[in-house]
Formats: structure tokens, C-alpha cells, sequence
């Protein structure tokens, strides 16, 4: 492609192998640290982060080095791209971005770093936005427009079985008002300003997931949307919420349903379902 856009995002985005190749797509992966052991994010199943946490097996996480952007960028730059756009998951839940931030000044072609102010497809969606953008040749400016315009729309819901992993890795934020009484009710979760905060609170867990579904539905309304149902080691659950969503959203068009990375796992725990609900 000539004078193109090169857009780059990071593993927790939640994209299919197949979006990253037919989009062009450039990756770059966090890590995860099992038992002492450090895996790049794909290199290893969020099921074997699931199981890890139930044995209580040591789990954490780690961002790229800056270094690791900045070679990234140059790569780019040698496949033929002029300029990148780079967007990545919440600056307020990973230092990703802030490395990407760094690993720019040594580009030798523009960067742009977009903070998504979220994750998992919640990044995703705005990373295919920006991806479409490049390949109808708009330019740097034009695709990062196109993923912040994106941003402004979604929403993000989610349920959790317990808090306990969210606290253990210091993403839950606000969510620390629910702590007191975690283990009577189930929580909730939305993402605001970037953060992890408390929705609502919900005594079952049959309870949660239906609210869940009817908070999505609200959110989205009657007109087109993009969503995605997320989980980790639960996935009928997550099959039985997508087709009830499929049924109520019928301008949804195709759901896509995915477990989310080992990194996300690593944080959320088993059990979790999402939904993100991006509008056209």
C-alpha cells in the first residue's frame, strides 16, 4: 500500500487472528507470568490462567518495554507504512500506553497513540474502525479520528463471580466500595472515564447475568450496533447470554463471542461475561 497508515494495537484487544491478518493489523503482545514463568498474551490460554488462579498458582501481568514499541514502529516504517497510529487499552489499568508514549519519540515515522479508555473489544472496535479508515487511504489524522469517534460510543457491562482478583491486581478503582459486602452480593462492573467502577449489585448470579443482558439492551436501542459477549472459562453461560442478545437485538447483526486474552483472564478470574455494545 502506498502512503499508508500502519495501525497497531496491543493483545488485549480481544481481535481474532483472522481480523489481525485481513486488516493488516500489527500486535503487540503483554505478558503474563504464571508460576514464575513469562508468556507473551496469546502464547498461552486464558484457560490455563483460569486454572492457575484456582490452584492459587502465582499470576501477573506486565506491560511491553518501551523499547519494544519503539522497534515496532521502526518495523513498520521498513515494511513501507509513513505513519502509524497506535491504540491501546486504558492508561488508567496498564502502563502500555504510557510505553507506547515513549517508545514513539523514537519512531522514525509519525506515531499517534490513542488511549481506547477500555479493553477488550471495548479496544477492539475502535482499532477495526481506525484499520478500515487506513485501508480506504485516509490519512494519519483521518484514522485516528475514526477510532476516537468509535471510543465515544461503546459501552462495556460486566459480571464477575467474585471481586477477589480484581483487588489482588488493583484494577477495581471505585469497585472497592463493593468489597465490604463481595461475598453476599455479585457485582456488577462498568468501565468510566477509563476505570473500573461499580454498576449495580445483584444477590445471584442467574440475576446478574439476566441484568446484564437487559442493561446491553437498553444501551443499545433500536438502531445498529456491534456486540461483543467476553468470558473466561465460562463459556456456555456467555453462548446462552449471545443468543438471548441475538434474539432481542435483531439490528445486531453477527455477535461476536470470545474469551478474552490470558492478561485480561489474569485480572477478572474465571466466570467472567461481558458485553460490550458498540453503536454505528
Amino acid at each position: 500500500m502506498s502512503a499508508r497508515v500502519q495501525v497497531v494495537t496491543d493483545s488485549t484487544a480481544g481481535l481474532s487472528t483472522h481480523e489481525v491478518l485481513s486488516h493488516g493489523l500489527t500486535v503487540v503482545p503483554l505478558q503474563v507470568v504464571i508460576g514464575g514463568t513469562s508468556y507473551d498474551d496469546g502464547a498461552t490460554s486464558a484457560d490455563a490462567v483460569a486454572e492457575a488462579l484456582k490452584t492459587f498458582t502465582p499470576v501477573s501481568t506486565s506491560r511491553p518495554a518501551p523499547q519494544t514499541f519503539a522497534d515496532t514502529y521502526a518495523a513498520c516504517a521498513a515494511a513501507g507504512a509513513e505513519s502509524v497510529v497506535s491504540i491501546h487499552l486504558s492508561g488508567d489499568m496498564s502502563g502500555t500506553f504510557e510505553a507506547a508514549m515513549i517508545g514513539a519519540k523514537e519512531s522514525p515515522i509519525p506515531v499517534r497513540v490513542v488511549d481506547s479508555r477500555s479493553l477488550a473489544m471495548g479496544l477492539g472496535f475502535p482499532v477495526l474502525a481506525a484499520a478500515a479508515a487506513a485501508a480506504a487511504g485516509e490519512d494519519q489524522a483521518a484514522v485516528e479520528a475514526a477510532a476516537r469517534a468509535r471510543m465515544t460510543t461503546i459501552s462495556s457491562y460486566f459480571y464477575v463471580d467474585t471481586l477477589e482478583y480484581l483487588r489482588r491486581g488493583g484494577r477495581i478503582g471505585a469497585a472497592q466500595a463493593l468489597l465490604g459486602t463481595a461475598l453476599a452480593v455479585k457485582p456488577l462492573l462498568t468501565i468510566k472515564g477509563g476505570r473500573i467502577v461499580p454498576l449495580e449489585k445483584v444477590r445471584t448470579s442467574s440475576r446478574a447475568i439476566a441484568r446484564l443482558a437487559d442493561i446491553a439492551v437498553q444501551r443499545a436501542g433500536e438502531e445498529p450496533v456491534q456486540i461483543a459477549v467476553h468470558h473466561l472459562s465460562n463459556l456456555e453461560k456467555a453462548q446462552s447470554l449471545a443468543d438471548g442478545l441475538a434474539d432481542r437485538l435483531p439490528l445486531a447483526g453477527d455477535i461476536v463471542l470470545r474469551e478474552v486474552g490470558a492478561v485480561i483472564g489474569a485480572h477478572v478470574g474465571p466466570g467472567l461475561l461481558a458485553v460490550v455494545v458498540s453503536p454505528l
